[in-house]
């Protein structure tokens, strides 16, 4: 396809959920003009629409809202600010020159040279497939996004006797929603020996609703032909494979999975990004951009989120710093620190800090890969020295940790820096 019939924008995002919203509204502020949201889905928002339940916007707006309330903000500020959006467009790849084939029903397939691309494209829920729970394929098995949508969006229960596999957020949400709407959940089984979901997720969604939930536990069978009958839940030992004469049989004919989610990167991976095979995302640097400059990843295509208020403020500095680059305002690069990984540490974001005229500090997530009580959070450099420490009462692997480390303190760093969980001792 020439030039001549291919659309040129400054910035391209890719995705028009919470992180692509927020990364356009930061780069409109920012001074960028001609900014182009392209979303697969036939509105605007993404997840956030069938996310009905309230707990968004606490950080970002200072009240409750719901998941629609939240999204709805920021589709209003970007029409008012009259940021171009395409609907139920589908991108197909992305070049390392930054240009983007997409495709939709109304303009057919077309190109999209980019002065920079922002990746929003979120994540998607881990199948049944990934399990090997042994069964037949009978009706009944839904992902718990997949239910939720269902039920929220679509006005079709799934089911009325319902066991759930995995307390991540949207399982835990989905036991208290199909239980509001008039079914019995009979258990939550847990494969870890701890939730994967926000502790107020289980307080709020099994606790207050009496829900049994059940840690160091996995769905070893489901039985049934046509329509799921019975699920079978044993102990999962050490080797999270399940202990013959551990077995719970439950009566359901519906089964949720929420067994995690992956970052959507199959565009990331086929522009040849660096990925970090801890988050499934692209390796970033401070500023969220990506191993191709011009190239920027916010939100849960970068790694998994648990508040969308982190996604949204994450994505506004994709957008700050794609708005730079198209204006050319980016310093040459000063030196580049490596932030790693040590113990207790599944990951970290960003994976790189350049130390350029302009660069003040970085904020770093991360979580943890266990529970862990009183605890210190030490960042040390190559020669084992100390240039930071922080202190918490506790840390759990489904909630996101964040930590500011400041210019005066990376500069102190010898070599790449290492940020580890030290356990207190009683």
């Amino acid at each position: 396809m020439n030039d001549k019939i291919m659309v040129k924008r400054d910035i391209v995002i890719i995705g028009g959920g919470p992180a692509g919203l927020a990364a356009a509204l930061a780069a409109k502020k920012e001074g960028a003009e001609s900014i182009l949201i392209l979303e697969r889905d036939k509105e605007l928002g993404g997840i956030l629409n069938q996310c009905i339940h309230n707990g968004f916007g606490l950080h970002t707006f200072q009240e409750e809202l719901t998941g629609p309330e939240y999204a709805a903000r920021f589709i209003r500020m970007v029409k008012e600010q009259r940021i171009e959006y395409r609907l139920n467009t589908m991108v197909m790849d992305i070049s390392q020159d930054k240009v983007i084939t997409a495709m939709s029903r109304q303009d057919g397939m077309y190109q999209i040279r980019a002065k920079a691309v922002i990746l929003a494209m979120g994540c998607r829920e881990r199948p049944r497939g990934a399990l090997n729970i042994p069964g037949y394929r009978p009706a009944g098995i839904y992902s718990a996004g997949t239910a939720q949508r269902l039920v929220n969006m679509e006005g079709f229960m799934p089911g009325k006797k319902v066991v759930i596999l995995g307390s991540g957020d949207i399982g835990l949400i989905m036991a208290r929603r199909m239980t509001l709407e008039g079914a019995e959940v009979k258990a939550v089984a847990e494969l870890m020996p701890y939730s994967g979901g926000l502790k107020r997720n289980i307080v709020q969604c099994l606790n207050d609703f009496d829900i049994p939930l059940y840690l160091s536990h996995t769905v070893s069978e489901i039985q049934g032909r046509d329509r799921v009958e019975r699920v079978v839940v044993s102990e999962a030992g050490p080797d999270r494979r399940p202990i013959p004469g551990t077995e719970m049989t439950f009566d359901c004919d519906t089964v949720l999975l929420s067994v995690g989610l992956i970052p959507e990167n199959e565009l990331s991976r086929g522009a040849d990004i660096q990925m970090d095979p801890r988050t499934n995302g692209p390796v970033v640097y401070e500023n969220m951009e990506t191993s191709i400059p011009g190239v920027f990843a916010c939100g849960n295509v970068l790694h998994v989120h648990d508040l969308v208020d982190f996604v949204t403020a994450e994505a506004a500095r994709a957008g700050r710093a794609a708005a730079a680059y198209c204006a050319g305002k980016q310093t040459a690069e000063g030196r580049t620190l490596d932030i790693r990984n040590g113990s207790l540490v599944g990951y970290t974001v960003p994976q790189h800090v350049r130390m350029d005229a302009d660069f003040t500090g970085a904020d770093v997530f991360f979580r943890v890969r266990a529970i862990c009580g009183a605890s210190r959070i030490v960042v040390k450099d190559e020669t084992g020295a100390q240039i930071a420490s922080f202190r918490r009462e506790h840390m759990a692997p489904g909630e996101m940790e964040n930590i500011k480390l400041p210019r005066v303190l990376l500069e102190k760093a010898q070599g790449a820096v290492t940020v580890s969980v030290e356990e207190e001792q009683a």
